[in-house]
C-alpha cells in the first residue's frame, strides 16, 4: 500500500517510440503525472487485478477524456480527440472496468461513466501472448501468484527488461527474465513463501536473476521501507545473485543499454 509519500506498483518504460506504463496502483495516476502527460502513454500493461497493482487505471482513463472536454470557466482541451490508449489486461477485466466506471458518473458529462470504452482499447490477453507497441516486443507469462498474474518481458532497440508482478519462486519466471539486462523483482517477503499465495523473498529473486542470468536485479514492491529491512532483502538476495543489485526508489529512472 501507498507509504511514506510513495504510489504503490508502476513502472514507465520508455522506448525510442513508445511509453508503456507497467501497472497502476494506487498514487500512479499523480506519478505519471510528474513525469509525462497522460495523452503520450502508448499502452499500459497490467500485470494482475490487485488493487496495489490497477486502481489508478479509472482516474487515469477520466484524466485521458478531461484533457478533451471544455469545462465552463476552465482552460481550453489540451487535445481535440482522445486517442484511445491500449490496456493489456488478463481476461474478465473488460466486465470488471464497466461496473467499475459506472459507480462514478459525472450527471453533466454522461462520457465520464465511459472511461474505460472511450479512454482505453482495452485488449483481454492470455498467457503466451505477444504484442507490439512501436518499436517495443511485448510478452505476457503466466506466474504463481493467487490471482492470475503474468509477468511482462519487453524487448526494444536491443535491450530487455522483465517484470515479475506479483509471483511465487517457479521456473516460469527463469523463463521470463532469461538473459535480460534487468530484472524488475518483486521483494515482498523476508523469508521464502510457503502458503499458495505466490510473493517473492530477496534470496527467492536472487535465485531468479542468478539462474536467468540476468544483467541487472532491481527489487520492488517492499511491504515496509525502513533501512534495515531493505538491508536484509538486498543481502538475501546477494546470497544467491552476484550481480548488481539495486533496492528500487521512487521515482528513479534506470537507463539501459546505450
Amino acid at each position: 500500500m501507498p507509504a511514506d509519500g510513495q504510489a504503490s506498483s508502476g513502472y514507465l518504460v520508455e522506448t525510442s517510440s513508445a511509453r508503456v506504463l507497467l501497472d497502476c496502483g494506487p498514487g500512479i495516476a499523480t506519478a505519471l503525472s510528474a513525469v509525462s502527460d497522460v495523452t503520450l502513454l502508448d499502452a499500459v500493461v497490467i500485470s494482475h487485478l490487485h488493487a496495489d497493482h490497477c486502481y489508478d487505471l479509472l482516474p487515469v482513463a477520466k484524466s485521458l477524456l478531461s484533457a478533451t472536454m471544455r469545462f465552463p470557466g476552465g482552460p481550453e482541451p489540451r487535445v481535440e480527440v482522445v486517442r484511445p490508449v491500449p490496456v493489456l489486461v488478463p481476461a474478465g477485466a473488460r466486465e470488471l472496468f464497466a461496473r467499475w466506471a459506472a459507480l462514478f458518473p459525472v450527471t453533466t458529462m454522461p462520457v465520464m461513466a465511459k472511461a474505460f470504452e472511450r479512454a482505453f482499447d482495452v485488449r483481454e490477453y492470455t498467457s503466451g501472448d505477444v504484442f507490439e507497441i512501436g518499436d517495443a516486443t511485448i510478452g505476457l507469462r503466466e506466474l504463481q501468484h493467487v490471482e492470475p498474474n503474468c509477468g511482462i518481458r519487453v524487448d526494444a532497440g536491443g535491450v530487455s527488461l522483465a517484470y515479475t508482478g506479483d509471483t511465487g519462486m517457479t521456473d516460469e519466471a527463469v523463463k521470463l527474465a532469461a538473459d535480460v539486462d534487468l530484472l524488475l523483482a518483486e521483494a515482498t517477503l523476508s523469508h521464502p513463501d510457503r502458503t499458495e499465495h505466490g510473493h517473492l523473498c530477496g534470496g527467492d529473486a536472487g535465485r531468479i536473476a542468478a539462474r536467468a542470468g540476468v544483467k541487472e536485479l532491481a527489487l520492488t514492491h517492499f511491504t515496509c521501507t525502513e533501512r534495515h529491512w531493505l538491508q536484509h532483502l538486498r543481502d538475501d538476495a546477494a546470497s544467491e545473485y552476484t550481480g548488481p543489485i539495486r533496492i528500487v526508489r521512487a521515482g528513479e529512472r534506470i537507463r539501459l543499454g546505450d
